[in-house]
C-alpha cells in the first residue's frame, strides 16, 4: 500500500492484522528495501505477529520527493510516527538492521510510546568524535555525487563488493543476484539524498543518551562482523537490562546470513519481554565475561 505522508508517498506492506495481533516493524538497510525481511516474515508470523515492512525515504518505491530535509532523521521519525497513526497501530515491536537500525534507535528516544521493545541488528548510536563525523559526511557526500554522476549499475556492483558484505559471498548464487536486483531497483537521486541527510556523518551521536531508553532491547550483531559485534557489546553495556546476542557464523547481515538463528533470537526477545513486569530491569544475557 502507499500512504501519503506530508506529501511523501511511503511504500508500506502489512502481513497480518495490526488490531488484533502484537505489530513488529522491519526497517532496512542503507540500499535495501521491505522486500529484503521477504524471508523472515513467515517465522513472524508463525509467532502471531502482524509485520509492517516500510522502504525507508529514498528507498525501493517511496517516492524521493526533492526535499533534502525529509530525508533527515528527525523528518523521518516524525513521518514514522504519522504512519502509525494512520495504520492504527499505537505501539509496536521495532526491529532495525543497519541504517534501519539507527532509525529505530531514533523512534525509541523520540517516540518512546510507540516502541514496546526494541531490537537493533548490526547498527552504531553513531559517530562520537566530531572530527570524525564531518569526514564521514564528506565520505557520504562524496559517494552520494558518485552515485547521481555514475548511476545505479554501478553503485549495485560497487556496494556489494564492500568488505562489509565480504560473508554474504557465500550465499547462494540466486540470494547474491536478488540483493544486486533489489539495489538496482532504487533510484539513484534517492540513495544519494539518504546518504545525505541519514548517512552516520549526517546526524547527532546517540551513544550518550542509550540510558535513557526504558523498553525492552536486545543489541545482535554476527560474529565474523567483529566492528559491529563490539558495537553491541558495548551498547548493551550502557543499558542496564538490555541484552546482547552474537551469532557465531554470520556476518553484518544476520537476518540473511543465519535467518533461523535471528529469528530465535526475536522470539526470545519478545518471550522476555511480554513476561517482564513493568519498569523491571530484565537480566542481562550475552555480555562479555569479566
Amino acid at each position: 500500500m502507499n500512504i501519503t505522508i506530508r506529501n511523501m508517498a511511503y511504500n508500506i506492506e502489512v502481513a497480518g492484522d495490526p488490531s488484533a495481533e502484537p505489530a513488529v516493524v522491519l526497517l532496512h538497510g542503507f540500499s535495501g528495501s521491505g522486500a529484503d525481511w521477504e524471508d523472515l516474515i513467515p517465522s513472524l508470523r508463525g509467532m502471531e505477529r502482524a509485520v509492517i515492512t516500510i522502504d525507508l525515504p529514498g528507498h525501493g518505491r517511496t517516492v524521493a520527493i526533492e526535499d533534502l530535509s525529509r530525508y533527515t532523521m528527525p523528518e523521518t521519525v516524525r513521518d514514522l510516527d504519522e504512519i502509525m497513526d494512520t495504520i492504527g497501530v499505537a505501539e509496536a515491536d521495532w526491529v532495525g538492521y543497519s541504517m534501519g537500525g539507527r532509525v529505530a534507535l531514533h523512534m525509541a528516544l523520540a517516540r518512546p510510546a510507540r516502541v514496546r521493545s526494541l531490537v537493533i541488528e548490526s547498527a552504531s548510536a553513531g559517530i562520537e568524535d566530531s572530527v570524525s563525523r564531518n569526514k564521514r559526511r564528506w565520505a557520504d557526500e562524496a559517494l552520494a555525487v558518485k552515485i547521481e554522476e555514475r548511476g545505479i549499475e554501478w553503485f549495485a556492483d560497487y556496494w556489494g563488493a564492500q568488505p562489509l558484505f565480504e560473508t554474504q559471498r557465500k550465499l547462494p548464487p540466486a540470494t547474491l543476484l536478488t540483493l544486486r536486483e533489489r539495489r538496482r531497483a532504487n533510484r539513484r537521486e534517492g540513495l544519494a539524498r539518504s546518504l545525505r541527510g541519514m548517512g552516520q556523518g549526517a546526524h547527532d551521536y546517540l551513544g550518550g543518551r542509550l540510558a535513557e531508553l526504558t523498553c525492552a532491547l536486545l543489541f545482535i550483531a554476527g560474529g565474523r562482523d567483529p566492528k559491529y559485534a563490539e558495537i553491541a557489546h558495548s551498547a548493551s553495556d550502557a543499558v542496564p537490562g538490555s541484552r546482547c546476542v552474537i551469532v557465531p557464523l554470520a556476518g553484518h547481515t544476520v537476518h540473511l546470513e543465519a535467518p533461523e538463528e535471528f529469528a530465535e533470537a526475536l522470539a526470545a526477545h519478545w518471550k522476555i519481554t511480554e513476561l517482564r513486569p513493568s519498569g523491571a530491569a530484565i537480566a542481562r544475557i550475552g555480555a562479555r565475561p569479566s
